[in-house]
């Protein structure tokens, strides 16, 4: 029953294991690591908005930007409480505080979200090349195996020569 199941999925992808098999033909010779090949390709340039994307995501992630988020918070209500009892240019509910949290709010999520897709696309990429990895792991393994399955039998071969040579004497 797995067999035929194993047989089927084959069948389906025989094109993707054609191509998977042309680039490990074409690619890679026997003494070239796969790693070694994977890894020189995946120095991309990232774009400009790529760096800030991750530089936004990186600072609004971290302690000092809730230090100094709870800082600015603080010295705003305080001014606005305390200080500028008489005049103060957002009193108390606040109003114009809100609109910048939303705004901010706005802003960083939609700039946080475009970094991790760009994070998960490399970890997609990543998980391809584990993928590539194991798979010419698997085929240098069958290889090993024919290889020795071959040697046994020559080694066979080998011994009842020897045999017969012994027995002739």
């Amino acid at each position: 029953m797995k067999k035929a199941k194993f047989h089927d999925f084959i069948a389906k992808n025989e094109k993707d294991f054609g191509r998977i098999n042309d680039f490990f033909s074409d690619n890679i010779s026997d003494d070239e690591l796969l790693t070694q090949i994977l890894i020189e390709g995946e120095d991309k340039p990232m774009t400009f908005g790529q760096k800030m994307a991750d530089k936004v995501a990186s600072f609004g992630g971290s302690w000092t930007f809730i230090g100094a988020f709870a800082l600015v918070m603080l010295i705003w209500i305080l001014t606005n409480t305390y200080i500028l009892v008489t005049h103060p240019f957002d009193p108390y509910p606040f109003i114009l505080l809100n609109l910048v949290l939303s705004i901010l709010a706005a802003l960083q999520a939609p700039v946080i979200m475009m970094s991790q897709n760009r994070l998960e696309e490399k970890d997609r990429e990543r998980a391809q090349h584990d993928y590539l990895i194991n798979l010419k792991a698997e085929m240098e393994i069958r290889n090993l195996q024919t290889n020795m399955k071959n040697l046994f039998e020559i080694q066979k071969k080998q011994l009842e020569m020897l045999e017969e040579l012994k027995g002739k004497k």
